[in-house]
Parts: structure tokens; sequence; C-alpha cells
């Protein structure tokens, strides 16, 4: 097959090259190596992809929850069946090293296996969110796929194969098997591409380098240990490739693994009984409300009792990040439930850059730079981000202009975050930098801690500010239930208001209907508020006086 070019509204980016240099701010971290000067390369080879291409697993499963059921496959399985699998890609549709494999599906025991296998053959993965991408022939050359592999109708899309017969193509023959070609990853080589939220705009591209994924598994289980006797549980989607960190993990160090869905997370919870939950601040804001609805029935049961009872008896830890979690939320699961939650921060350009761990954790902040990372606030207090092992240092796909933004020729990464580092080295985040709005009178109010105080309260799901005439601040709140309690709305709304200055106060609330949700196009797939899509949806509420609950 030959390789398709890319087109389409966001264009495919050349790698930066020259000698231009980005002034980065001075930090601190927790840096071991210095990143190598602008044009050079790493040459060493990863020691995790290594070890997960070509070693068998001794112990560990791979369990996939749904509703109805859990499918239960041995690491070991999965690691023979990937290389099934590879071969089959290899011999029938011409994969190899470089070419790039677009998987649209739901998570599920195949999209697993499939990346895998591409792993084995040196072949790049796309993740592909359903909802946000569509097969079609016009797909696969925007993003220059030698196959889609997808759980959805593609009639008339070419070079394409179902996810529902992979594990039957992935099945051992009869006789003995060819051993697949050597393929060794570089520390630069791209194994994925994956895609930016879309909080602020379109999805951008951005290739993975093999490098970051083994700095950042390297770094994890520095601080966590995770052993044989782990099983850690996931459920958002495997287009995002954090979720897929943990698959690795589980074929690294032999622990189990359960792959689910949002919509069954909280059904198989108990019936999984993992050690570790990798969540958003959104998951675990729903199971504090159901945590305190079951609390308020006459059982006399104290809030630890029930949340091991909505979580399963194994907790080791839980797992935060992606987007900012409450106060309220991480008071109520460290202090009141009893099970730690660590909260974190990182970004799809920088991967994880600070967690706060059972070894070092302080609140109110992400926690300290992990190996690899260094934390810089510049002048203007915003967060950049050094790696020695960067993520990349352009996107794949993107706008004229975009990368330059971004990242400096080293990989250094402008987050476009608010924050500061304490004197222990631990990272505070206060906000993005473009939420910070500027009123008439030259007042600066920054967003988030507004937008946190009135997310305390549990009857809102979600709050996000604007300032429509740079006079007055309008709040459009996501209400935790339907019908909405607007009788706490208003309660909550003068309670903030009573708690911040006059600048910060907030005028009126409209109250979304129906809530945001990924389905209506206001939140992310990682359960993040998209602001500009808030914005135009309220358009008229936000700029009509009489609109919402007023203070």
């Amino acid at each position: 097959m030959t390789p398709r070019q890319g087109r389409g509204e966001l264009r495919a980016q050349p790698q930066q090259t020259g000698s231009r240099q980005t002034a980065v701010p001075e930090g601190r971290g927790e840096l071991r190596e210095q990143p190598p000067p602008a044009g050079s390369r790493h040459t060493t080879v990863p020691d995790t992809i290594r070890r997960i291409t070509t070693a068998e697993p001794t112990s560990g499963h791979l369990h996939v929850a749904r509703l109805e059921g859990t499918r239960t496959v041995p690491l070991r399985e999965l690691h023979a069946r990937s290389g099934h699998l590879a071969r089959h890609l290899r011999e029938h549709h011409g994969i190899g090293p470089g070419d790039r494999i677009g998987i649209l599906a739901a998570n599920s025991l195949e999209w697993v296996l499939l990346d895998l296998a591409a792993l084995r053959l040196g072949a790049q993965t796309a993740g592909l969110e359903p909802g946000k991408f569509t097969p079609s022939p016009e797909l696969l050359d925007d993003y220059a796929l030698h196959l889609l592999c997808t759980d959805q109708r593609a009639d008339g899309v070419p070079d394409t194969l179902p996810m529902d017969g992979l594990w039957d193509l992935a099945a051992p023959g009869d006789g003995p098997d060819t051993p697949l070609p050597p393929v060794t990853w570089g520390s630069e080589d791209v194994t994925t591409l994956k895609f930016t939220s879309g909080s602020t705009g379109i999805p951008k591209g951005l290739g993975a380098t093999a490098g970051s994924i083994d700095s950042s598994l390297k770094a994890v289980q520095e601080i966590f240990h995770h052993t044989p006797d782990d099983h850690l549980f996931v459920f958002l989607p495997l287009s995002l490739l954090q979720q897929r960190y943990w698959v690795y993990s589980a074929l690294l160090h032999g622990h189990d693994v359960t792959v689910t869905t949002y919509e069954a997370a909280f059904a198989t919870l108990r019936r999984v009984r993992p050690t570790v939950v990798m969540g958003v601040p959104a998951f675990y804001e729903s199971a504090r409300r159901q945590i305190e609805a079951r609390l308020r029935r006459p059982a006399g049961r104290t809030p630890a009792q029930v949340a091991r009872t909505l979580f399963g008896d194994r907790i080791r830890y839980l797992w935060t990040g992606s987007a900012p979690a409450s106060p309220a939320v991480l008071r109520f699961f460290n202090d009141t439930a009893g099970l730690p939650l660590y909260e974190g921060y990182g970004l799809n350009e920088t991967c994880i850059v600070t967690k706060n761990h059972p070894g070092a954790h302080r609140e109110g902040s992400v926690g300290r730079a992990v190996r690899g990372k260094e934390v810089l606030i510049g002048e203007d207090g915003v967060i950049s981000v050094r790696s020695t092992h960067p993520v990349n240092n352009h996107y794949a796909y993107a706008r004229p202009g975009d990368s330059e933004k971004v990242f400096s020729p080293d990989g250094t990464v402008r987050t476009g975050d608010l924050g500061h580092l304490d004197e222990d080295g631990f990272l505070f985040v206060h906000g993005r930098a473009d939420d910070v709005i500027v009123l008439d009178n030259g007042k600066k109010v920054l967003v988030r801690p507004i937008e946190d105080l009135m997310r305390a309260d549990p009857a809102i799901a979600e709050c996000v500010l604007f300032s429509p005439t740079q006079t007055e601040l309008v709040a459009v709140v996501s209400p935790a239930g339907r019908p909405a309690d607007h009788q706490a709305i208003a309660a909550r709304l003068a309670a903030v208001n009573a708690a911040t200055t006059a600048d910060e106060r907030i005028s009126r609330v409209v109250v979304a209907d129906p809530p945001f949700s990924i389905e209506g196009g206001l939140l992310t797939s990682q359960y993040k508020p998209k602001r500009p899509d808030i914005r135009a949806a309220y358009h008229a509420p936000l700029h009509t006086q009489e609109a919402g609950i007023h203070a």
C-alpha cells in the first residue's frame, strides 16, 4: 500500500528544523538527565517497549468488563495472540514498520490486541475516538491510514477491517509460527498518533514517541510500585494513550487490569474488586454523590463502609488527573471515605508531569515532578515543562502556527496553565491563562477558584464562568440531577458571593438544560467542559440580563 497524504482542515505539520531557540523560564523539579540540545536525537532503545513486545508475561490477566459480564484472558495468551494477529496483518494487509493503523472503536479486547500487534510490527496506531470520527475514505486520506479497524459500519470505505473478527484472526494456526521480523523501537520513533481533547477547539494530532512512553511508565512504577497483587481498573477510551499505559504496566509487572467503559464502570467496580482505579474528577464527583445518597438511608453505615461497598474492598489508591479535581472531592475521599485519591498533572503534549503519591502528597497541589520532568514557571506565571524524553516537538496535524505556540525545538512545552511551585517543589495549578477574565475596570479575575467553589455543592456538576459584557460574571451551571435543584443552586450562589471579593461575585447563573454531556458536545471524552461550545450554546441567555438565577 502506498502512504496517503494528509489533507483537511488540520494540516500535517512538518517537523521543526533549524536552530531557532525559544526562551524558557527557570524552574526546578526532579529532572535526572539534561535534555539534548535542539537538533540532536536520543538513540537509546526504550526498555519497556522492548519487554512489552518480546517478553512473554508470567502472570496477570486482562479482564474486559461489560454490564452483562466479564471476559478474562491470561496476559500470556494475549501476548501470543498479538503475535498471531501481527503475522496476519503483515501477510494479508502489508503492514510493516512505520505504517499507520487507525482504530475507531469502543473499548474492547480486540482494541488491546490490535494495539499490541501494531507495536510488534513496528507500526503506528491512530486512536480515533468514536463520536469525533466516522469511517470514510477521507478519514483514511486525512491521517495517512494504511488500514482502518472499526466496530462501526464502513460500507464502501476501502482498507477497513471489522473489530469483531480480530480475535479469530489471532487464533494460533495448525502449523509452526513464522517468526516475526525483529523490530527495534528508537526513543524518538512515533508509536501512536493521539489527539488533544478538543476542549479549546478542534482536536490536534500528536505523535507520541516510544521514549516518552518508556519514561512515563518507569516514573509511575517508581512511585506506585505496582505488583502482581494489584488490579488496575480503566474505563476511559483506549484512544487516550494514557489508558493504554495501564495495559502496558500489566504486561511489564504481571498484575491484572480491567478495561471497561464509563457507562459500565460503577456496575462492575464491586464485581471486579480492583486495587487501583484510574478516573477523572467527574467520575469521583459522581461517586461522592452516590456515597452521600446511600448515607442518607437509615442503615447506620460509615462513609468508609459505603465507599468500600461502591469501589470494592481491595482499594489501595485512586488516581485522578486530566482536569482539575475540586478540593471538596479530594477531601471527601482522603479524609471522609478513607480512600487515598491522588491528583496529578499532565497534558497530551507532556504525558504525566507531576503526581501526588504515598511518598509525597500535599493538599491543594498536583504533586512534585516525576522522574524525567522539570517544571518551569515563567515571569507571567505560565507553566512550561521540559522532558528528558519529550512526547514530540511538534503536532503531526494542526493548523499552521499551532506547533510554534506550544513547542520549542527541544520539546519544552508551554502549557498555557498558570501555577506556582512551593518551597518543596510541589506544583499548584491556578487555571488556564486564557481563562482569566479581564473586566472593564482592569481587574483580572481567575475563574477556576470561583468555579471550584460553585462545584463544591452536590447539586452542581459543572460550572463555567463568562463575562459577556466585561462588567459582570455570569455562570453557566450544569446540574447534577434532573430536574435541577434551583433552590440549592441559588443558595450556593449566595454562599460563594459571600466568600469572594466584589469583582469576583457572580451576578447570575444560567442553568444548563439538558446538563452538559459528551453526546451533547459540551464535554470532552475526559469530561472536561468545552468552553467555546458552551459559550456558543448559551449565547442568548448569557447576553439576556433577565435570564437565569440572580444574586
